[in-house]
């Protein structure tokens, strides 16, 4: 998993293989600033399960804000705005 970070959002990027399709892969958003990534390719045995969890500091990401594309190439880019410093500040 590659992660790009900049001012306004963080992309983390990964290829998959090629089996895996769309209903194979699960984002899902987990308390403490983290995001849990899983894709499985239930029919096979081998090479066929990726796991990431990805922690972020404290109120670094809007977690409403999660986007997540598979392409017909099984590239897996997950977009995640950050929030914008006057939201920091309150807390």
């Amino acid at each position: 998993m590659h992660i790009t970070p900049s001012d306004s959002k963080y992309i983390l990027n990964v290829q998959l293989p090629t089996e895996i399709q769309r209903e194979m892969v699960t984002v899902s958003a987990k308390k403490g600033n983290r995001i849990a990534i899983v894709a499985d390719v239930w029919h096979m045995e081998e090479d066929c399960h990726y796991e990431w969890q990805i922690r972020f500091s404290p109120y670094d990401i809007n977690m409403t804000s999660i986007r997540v594309i598979l392409d017909d190439d099984a590239q897996l880019t997950i977009h995640v705005e950050r929030h914008s410093p006057n939201i920091l500040s309150m807390f």
